[in-house]
């Protein structure tokens, strides 16, 4: 072979990844390595049922809460109806008295200071029920 000659490519050795050497287990260290193995499984189905069980308390708190807010809305629309009901009942309780009473204000400031009273005390009443409804 001349030195100018192409050479063959070489044929590298394959390189075996080294492999740890296992130290033989007794029977045993394989008995207890085998039931730590089945107690980490087990704990891990654990977590997985509590992370269940708290997804369903938080959907059913969340559900309760929606259920309680439709039934405050309800109960509002129902109150504020009613006082609704009661502001034109006071305004047209003035006008009648206004009329009826021509020039004793006296008389016309005693009915509606008794029809506001009543106002107030529907209104007091509304408010506080929906404070203790909301736990202030």
């Amino acid at each position: 072979m001349s030195p100018n000659a192409p050479k063959a490519p070489k044929k590298r050795a394959k390189l075996s990844v080294p492999r740890r050497a296992q130290k033989a287990m007794s029977r045993e260290a394989r008995a207890m390595y085998a039931e730590i193995q089945q107690g980490i499984k087990h704990l891990e189905k654990s977590i997985g049922e509590l992370q269940r069980g708290l997804l369903k308390g938080e959907q059913k708190i969340e559900a309760d809460a929606r259920a309680r807010i439709r039934e405050l809305r309800r109960d509002a629309r129902t109150h504020m109806s009613v006082l609704k009901a009661k502001q034109r009942e006071a305004a047209a309780t003035l006008k009648h008295v206004s009329t009826a009473a021509s020039g004793s204000w006296e008389e016309i400031k005693r009915t509606v200071d008794s029809v506001l009273t009543d106002v107030r005390a529907t209104a007091t009443s509304v408010v506080d029920r929906f404070r203790s409804a909301l736990g202030g």
